[in-house]
């Protein structure tokens, strides 16, 4: 039960992980596409959570799970990360995000959290937000199911959240986009990811969100950092 409880603790949008900061592209794609509705919204989280959340995100924080406090295991899932994370926008706003929530847990007292710090701050490991998400879940006793799960639905959850933020829909529409993406994302931790015996390759293609997010970076207002 306690698990549980801790799940839910993380993945409450009232936690101070840092992330109300980062749209993931969504706000150059609204910007883009101004007639972007409910159902524009729907096909991005399909999309996002089919070729970038289930290959990367959701494979980078297993592997982090099981690796725990190994550095320099975790500097390798880093690295991988890093490598599919194509556009700036999204590679800095993963690390920013992740040091958010390290912030966060480090001053928490979660175990683990104050010696993973030291190592992103020491240049040791990136801290890209999988991974330190999947290294501090472990230390909070979350299994591998429930991690990946909280991962899957914080990473919808977010989009929506900056959908309505950015005055594209409403809150029933996003909470309507957000329970239609759980059969996906449900079905997607359905996929088992074995562990690399060689090196580390992560699997990520959204290029019209990585496009509109470095589009984004280049405009003059906005609302989020990415």
């Amino acid at each position: 039960m306690l698990a549980a409880l801790t799940a839910l603790q993380q993945a409450d949008t009232a936690f101070p992980s840092g992330s109300f900061a980062f749209s993931n592209g969504l706000e150059g794609l609204i910007a883009e596409y101004p007639a972007f509705d409910e159902a524009a919204l729907a096909r991005t989280l399909a999309a996002a959570l089919r070729f970038r959340w289930a290959g990367t995100d959701r494979v980078a924080l297993i592997l982090a799970h099981r690796a725990g406090p190994a550095i320099e295991r975790l500097a390798a899932i880093d690295a991988a990360v890093e490598a599919a994370s194509l556009s700036e926008p999204m590679r800095v706003g993963s690390r920013r995000n992740g040091a958010s929530l390290l912030a966060s847990h480090a001053r928490l007292g979660t175990p683990g959290a104050a010696e993973l710090r030291a190592a992103v701050r020491a240049g040791r490991i990136l801290g890209h937000l999988p991974t330190v998400q999947g290294a501090l879940w472990t230390g909070l006793g979350l299994d591998e199911p429930t991690a990946s799960s909280v991962s899957g639905y914080l990473f919808a959850s977010g989009l929506t959240s900056a959908a309505v933020r950015l005055g594209a829909i409403g809150a029933i529409e996003a909470q309507r986009s957000l329970s239609g993406a759980l059969p996906l994302i449900a079905a997607l931790l359905e996929h088992p990811v074995a562990e690399p015996e060689g090196e580390i390759v992560l699997t990520g293609f959204t290029p019209l969100i990585e496009i509109a997010a470095m589009r984004q970076a280049q405009a003059e207002l906005r609302l989020f950092a990415n």
